[in-house]
């Protein structure tokens, strides 16, 4: 029987920057308009099984609520992390701005191992664009984390946050 490799993503970032609705996409290729979207409370899981580069894949990924009030909790959530995904709204500067609080978050208690990704997620508003993407490639590589532009609305990079980052993983 092959062996099979349980691997965590952990989601973070401001409340309405799209967390879920890049996994709901990613997951099962939807997206709901954010009228319809609901705030998740405290963290949701998703779990499934996957075949990845011919390995079999145990992934896990915590969605985690982006409101301040469950910011005390969420330090537990970092245990056995091998990938953060750190999301804000292109359309919202002050959602970037929060990036570096969680990027303190994640010092003090992610595994150091943890790959980071930075998410600029609604890419399909980039006509609104609050923030030059050079601006954030460059933020994302001084901290030594990846970067991608998205878009839970259109699927735009939304394979290559998850997907990609795994086959990174296991190779």
């Amino acid at each position: 029987m092959p062996e099979t490799y349980q691997v965590k993503f952990l989601l973070l970032g401001e409340v309405g920057v799209g967390k879920s609705s890049l996994l709901l996409r990613f997951t099962d290729q939807q997206w709901l308009p954010e009228s319809a979207a609901q705030s998740t409370i405290g963290v949701d899981t998703w779990t499934d099984e996957l075949e990845v580069k011919g390995k079999h894949v145990n992934l896990v990924v915590w969605d985690t609520a982006g409101e301040e009030r469950f910011r005390a909790i969420t330090s537990s959530y970092y245990r056995d992390t091998q990938a953060i995904i750190l999301v804000y709204d292109i359309t919202n500067r002050e959602s970037f701005k929060a990036i570096e609080w969680w990027f303190t978050e994640c010092s003090n208690y992610a595994p150091e191992s943890a790959v980071k990704i930075i998410v600029g997620n609604k890419a399909d508003k980039g006509d609104v664009r609050q923030l030059p993407m050079a601006e954030a490639a460059a933020y994302a590589a001084r901290m030594g984390a990846l970067y991608i532009e998205a878009s839970a609305k259109t699927a735009i990079g939304v394979r290559e946050i998850f997907r990609d980052t795994l086959e990174g993983i296991l190779e």
